[in-house]
């Protein structure tokens, strides 16, 4: 344990930011899968929607400093082909 003030806090602090980047990170989770098994259903549109829920999350993520550029860009990328696959109704 830190007996320095300032390592007193920052430990803290860092606490805080590794619980909320967690949470952060199982709803974007969360948002990705539902993409995936609305595209398994074969709902397209409900896939779009979910597409653009997922898509939202990834940007505040590369926002927030969760996630680097390239996998967000990969990422969005993966998921905008795999609903592309679906046959338009």
């Amino acid at each position: 344990m830190a007996n320095i003030q300032d390592q007193i806090k920052r430990n803290r602090q860092n606490e805080k930011r590794r619980e909320r980047n967690y949470s952060f990170k199982a709803g974007l989770k969360t948002a990705i899968r539902q993409v995936r098994e609305a595209v398994e259903t074969g709902d397209k549109e409900q896939a779009v929607e979910a597409l653009n829920l997922a898509n939202k999350k990834l940007d505040k993520s590369l926002s927030k400093g969760i996630n680097k550029k390239n996998k967000v860009a990969r990422k969005k990328s993966q998921l905008a082909k795999l609903v592309n696959t679906l046959p338009v109704d």
